[in-house]
């Protein structure tokens, strides 16, 4: 066994890190051909965004023109093909942050800024992003919290002892290709054939709240999905407000990555009023209601994300926070993430709050941090954000819950394997006499491991 950290790590930062307080830069996007004669109007535009999502090959195309190679497509249909568990999805707000200094790319040099891009990476794989041997740890599972099976009414997992997630709906204005959620969430693929919500979503709201008035050890609800930007607005202030109206309610948690992805949505004087109406309602009763959105990338908070959030605060939320995901190729560096929540903290008055190590679910192997890699890096962040500002990264391991990274019990590093405890039951484990003394187990990718731990998986898996 390993201690958490090799005594040959260092927290020390992998080169200097120098802060700047570089200014937001919206992308041009009329640098793409399909976007050249589109006006601000219409970019502000919600309902336009949503109108010309780009959802496979042609839509690209219609964007991009001929700036990429038709060997991208390819690669592209062969990972829907073969190993994505996750339709695409991309709002052009979202895309236009993909390669955002290619203005005057030619054809060939657009190929590359994408393939090269963080935001591409997780929002349009292609085949050979994937792992050759191992695109899927052989402990991966297609719901690895175990979400649905601690449903205590349709959509309503009870996990943690005082906190809820009530998922209200399955659909998303984009599709991240590592959603934790990929066993209910999206269309299906040739890979994953999603599981359906049975009730109505009017039903499920009300069985929902009737639960909650009955349960006064809840205090805490992540409302979530799919993305609350996909919930038509008096739908969600109708549960919202009967929340409120629970009198042991007293913290409300509204997950949408379409603060990211789609902007406009938030922005727009409907849910801006709604906000107002629901903060008023909040501020009356002592509750604290924040909005918890996704960027991966400082390149996704833009001027459009900027006015939102700071439209959102105005309107009345007690905050607005991001939870991303440290993944391989994207984010897994002290720089980027200190760029990152930079750019959060001091342009859109968004608080660095989590970073997740990405869960084990199918196909996820290229994108997923060894835990050793988490640790260095969450100590490398240290001393530049203020306290209240700095991110913990956390893991979420299966059955056990969120841990920050250095709370594993012992980590062997050889096979990847790191054992966790925690100090509560989840209901699957009430009955289960010896459930407090349970170990939890959480797995490095396989291909980050040393020769001989890689052999062993691999006989393993053989045998």
């Amino acid at each position: 066994m390993d201690t958490a950290r090799s005594q040959t790590e260092s927290a020390a930062l992998e080169g200097v890190y120098e802060y700047r307080n570089s200014p937001l830069v919206e992308p041009d996007w009329k640098r793409f051909p399909g976007w050249r004669e589109v006006t601000e109007t219409e970019w502000a535009d919600p309902q336009w965004q949503r109108a010309h999502c780009v959802k496979d090959a042609k839509g690209l195309r219609a964007v991009v023109g001929d700036l990429l190679d038709e060997a991208f497509y390819e690669d592209w249909e062969q990972d829907r093909q073969h190993r994505a568990t996750m339709s695409v999805l991309l709002p052009p707000q979202m895309l236009n942050t993909i390669a955002p200094e290619a203005a005057a790319a030619r054809p060939g040099e657009l190929t590359k800024a994408f393939y090269d891009d963080p935001v591409r990476r997780y929002m349009l794989p292609v085949f050979s992003d994937r792992h050759p041997e191992w695109p899927s740890h052989p402990m991966a599972s297609r719901d690895s919290l175990h979400e649905q099976d601690m449903w205590v009414v349709e959509g309503l997992t009870h996990r943690y002892p005082t906190k809820v997630l009530a998922e209200l709906l399955s659909t998303c204005p984009q599709y991240c290709g590592h959603c934790t959620r990929m066993d209910l969430v999206g269309n299906s693929t040739p890979q994953v054939t999603k599981n359906k919500l049975q009730l109505k979503p009017v039903d499920r709201a009300d069985r929902i709240l009737e639960h909650l008035r009955v349960s006064p050890g809840i205090r805490d609800v992540v409302v979530s999905g799919g993305d609350l930007a996909n919930l038509p607005w008096p739908r969600l202030e109708r549960f919202v407000d009967g929340l409120l109206d629970i009198e042991s309610i007293r913290d409300i948690r509204l997950a949408s990555k379409g603060l990211i992805g789609l902007p406009q949505h938030w922005n727009s004087a409907p849910v801006l009023q709604g906000v107002e109406r629901i903060a008023r309602k909040a501020r009356s009763r002592g509750v604290r209601v924040a909005l918890h959105t996704h960027a991966n990338a400082a390149q996704q908070v833009t001027p459009g994300v900027a006015r939102a959030s700071w439209a959102l605060l105005g309107a009345g939320l007690h905050d607005v926070r991001n939870q991303g995901v440290l993944m391989r190729g994207i984010n897994d560096n002290a720089h980027d993430l200190l760029d990152l929540c930079f750019a959060l903290i001091d342009h859109a008055g968004i608080t660095p709050y989590y970073f997740y190590m990405c869960d084990m679910i199918p196909n996820a192997e290229h994108w997923r941090v060894p835990l050793h890699r988490a640790q260095l890096i969450q100590h490398q962040i240290l001393g530049y954000l203020p306290g209240f500002s700095t991110p913990r990264i956390v893991c979420d391991v299966p059955m056990a819950g969120k841990r920050w990274v250095d709370q594993a019990d012992s980590y062997d590093r050889e096979l990847g394997v790191s054992h966790w405890s925690k100090s509560f039951l989840t209901p699957l484990e009430a009955a289960d006499p010896d459930a407090h003394s349970g170990s939890y187990q959480y797995y490095d990718p396989i291909d980050t491991l040393p020769l001989s731990g890689q052999r062993w998986w691999r006989e393993a898996r053989q045998g």
